[in-house]
């Protein structure tokens, strides 16, 4: 088994297998998808999450305490015939256990004036790894939509400073009103490309880098990710994620936290990534226990990562319910 260098090296892991174009037939998948389940893992486990993936995940929200109490909360939906379900892991998730035939979660009074935020259960939990004070200088490096932007000036209680960097018109559009329905304050939406952030001449306390990526956990949601993405996409996203890496290494303090969070399952995006922050600057991984999640992957196909990356956290739709996502906490050590 080989050190992990870089992206190359999971190169080969694409040569399918006979089991491989026979599950990408039987579930519809690209059989190089199926491929890299199998090296993540094995057959018995492939089949689980292959089979999760067809199974529509619960919708979620989370409840914004800045506006409302959230047994309050319940209680209006209840009467609109929502039932929630409290999430014991997450301070501020709900599960949508039944709602009515109108309104729609994203039509209702309480969406409206900002009370809740639709979002997916995983994705809540960057921000609090994040563990945001409220004299923190944060940046969010990928902020559009606004649903963790919202949730890190929620956990913040509008106090301290957030710069949320957006390149896209529409998407910043999107994210100052995601901010204004939510109530949040303390953000200041800056719409251009990231690498802005390294002329500022300022440095963060902590940085959110949620990073664009193939999406390929939210599946279970979007079908149509089976087939959608490349592995020429994958190549070209772990690119912008290891820029991302090193604008991000450039603007934040010493002994400062950076979370690097994907809504995609590969290790290309993900581990690979990780590798290459933690060789490449002065990282280490934090562990957490908080949550129910599963250890990053320490080894792939001939491939071997970092031990210290099993700190690292995965979730997926057929071992914790949720989307598939990928989370890492590192702290800049002092030099």
């Amino acid at each position: 088994m080989k050190r992990y260098q870089d992206i190359k090296d999971l190169i080969g892991v694409l040569r399918s297998s006979e089991l491989s174009k026979q599950l990408a037939i039987k579930f519809d998948f690209r059989d190089y998808m199926i491929e890299r389940y199998l090296r993540m893992f094995g057959k018995d486990e492939t089949l689980e999450f292959l089979n999760s993936c067809s199974i529509p995940l619960s919708k979620s929200i989370r409840c914004n305490d800045l506006k409302v109490e959230c047994g309050r909360l319940v209680e209006a939906m209840r009467k609109k015939g929502f039932v929630l379900t409290k999430v014991k892991w997450i301070p501020h998730g709900y599960i949508i256990e039944k709602k009515p035939a109108r309104p729609s979660l994203g039509a209702t009074i309480e969406y409206l004036m900002g009370y809740y935020y639709i979002q997916g259960l995983a994705s809540m939990i960057p921000a609090y790894l994040l563990e945001p004070a409220e004299t923190d200088f944060i940046l969010d490096m990928a902020a559009a939509p606004g649903g963790k932007t919202t949730q890190i000036g929620q956990l913040m209680k509008n106090r301290g400073n957030i710069l949320a960097i957006e390149k896209s018109k529409s998407r910043a559009r999107a994210l100052r009103e995601n901010l204004r329905r939510m109530g949040i304050e303390n953000v200041v939406v800056l719409r251009s490309d990231v690498e802005v952030v390294t002329k500022l001449g300022i440095q963060f306390s902590k940085i959110l880098l949620d990073a664009p990526c193939t999406a390929e956990g939210l599946i279970p949601i979007k079908p149509e990710r089976r087939k959608s993405r490349s592995f020429d996409d994958i190549l070209y996203l772990n690119k912008v994620q290891t820029r991302l890496i090193d604008i991000a290494s450039s603007v934040l303090k010493e002994g400062g936290r950076l979370v690097y969070s994907t809504c995609s399952i590969g290790v290309e995006e993900n581990e690979a990534v990780i590798e290459y922050a933690i060789s490449k600057y002065n990282y280490k991984i934090l562990n957490f226990t908080t949550f129910p999640s599963s250890k990053g992957i320490v080894e792939y196909g001939d491939v071997k990562f970092s031990d210290e990356i099993e700190k690292c956290m995965r979730f997926y739709p057929h071992k914790q319910g949720t989307e598939g996502f990928f989370i890492c906490v590192l702290e800049k050590e002092e030099k």
